[in-house]
Order: structure tokens, then C-alpha cells, then sequence
């Protein structure tokens, strides 16, 4: 997928055991708390807010995004090692995937 030129921001952390790009909701209540989970955890990772970017950009990543994975996208979307992937924020299945 091309982020290129898309706001994604990267997030320094002590632990790199894993690749984790996030596709967030500015608004959304999950979202943050996702990402304040990465956070305590001290996890370097990636997100991108995906309502403060073009439509018709927002759009084709969700398409990618469903073709790859085989599931409907919801936020947020985390992708771990570009092969596992988390939907919403459950705090016992990203505690699970990403051995905390």
C-alpha cells in the first residue's frame, strides 16, 4: 500500500518486536484508546487518521485493506508484521497479538 505523501505519523517506542501500522478515526473513542495502548507499551508504531485524508484516498485504502485481509474494515485497523491484523480495540486480543 502507498503512503506516500499521506500524513502517517510515526511513533517512537522502546519495543520494535513488531511492524504495526494503525488506520485510525480522529474521532474515534476507540481509536484512542488503541493507540494510548501502544503507547504504555512502549510500542514504536505507525497511524495514519484516515477521516483527515481525501475520500476517494480513504476509499481505496479501505478497499486494499478489505481485499487483503478478506474482512470489512472498521477502526481502528491495525496491521502487525504487514501479515496479522487487529479490527477495533479489545484490549485482550492486541494484548494476545502483540505478546504484552
Amino acid at each position: 500500500m502507498n503512503l506516500q505523501n499521506l500524513p502517517v505519523v510515526a511513533k517512537d517506542g522502546s519495543r520494535a518486536d513488531h511492524e504495526i501500522m494503525v488506520y485510525a478515526l480522529s474521532t474515534c473513542g476507540f481509536c484512542k484508546r488503541a493507540l494510548a495502548f501502544l503507547d504504555a507499551h512502549q510500542f514504536a508504531y505507525r497511524y495514519l487518521y484516515v477521516d483527515l485524508i481525501p475520500i476517494d484516498t480513504k476509499n481505496a485504502i479501505k478497499q486494499e485493506l478489505k481485499q487483503r485481509f478478506k474482512e470489512n474494515v472498521a477502526f481502528p485497523f491495525a496491521v502487525i508484521d504487514d501479515k496479522k491484523y487487529l479490527i477495533g480495540f479489545i484490549e485482550a486480543d492486541w494484548k494476545m497479538t502483540l505478546g504484552v
